[in-house]
């Protein structure tokens, strides 16, 4: 099965280094639009609704941290089928040109994280709230003309 590493190293294979909190960003909109385009789940891992956007806890370097990550080791993109390379390759055209800051505040637009963190401070660490698959499924879907 696939990892939110191997999805992670795939993006620094074809991006470059980017900070920890636009990976994490990126690896989340590649769970999202596989949900709205394949119906499936690229990984299993749960995503938290975390004060500064989405975060695959298995993939956490320090989600503020804004020095660059260049590799991640444990990831094999070697794993991730054709379609789910053509997937994050769609992400990558869509979003990765995007500054981290900017997809934190797009994150913190959708109703998936606004709906997962309800009711939290907006400061408050992880809420341990996760963003459902089902939810990420619902809303990208409907999103027309993205990716």
């Amino acid at each position: 099965m696939v990892t939110s590493l191997d999805v992670a190293e795939y993006i620094l294979q074809q991006k470059g280094p980017v900070t920890s909190m636009k990976l994490q960003k990126l690896v989340y909109y590649s769970q999202a639009w596989s949900l709205a385009l394949e119906e499936e789940p690229i990984f299993d891992e749960p995503i938290e609704a975390s004060p500064h956007g989405p975060v695959v806890k298995n993939l956490t370097v320090n989600p503020q941290d804004q020095s660059h990550v260049f590799t991640v080791p444990q990831g094999d993109p070697g794993r991730l089928s054709t379609d789910q390379k053509e997937t994050v390759d769609a992400v990558l055209i869509y979003y990765g040109q995007k500054s981290a800051h900017w997809l934190m505040d797009q994150t913190h637009s959708e109703d998936p994280w606004r709906e997962a963190r309800e009711g939290l401070s907006e400061d408050r660490k992880g809420s341990g709230n996760t963003i459902s698959f089902q939810a990420m499924k619902d809303y990208y879907s409907g999103l027309e003309g993205h990716c």
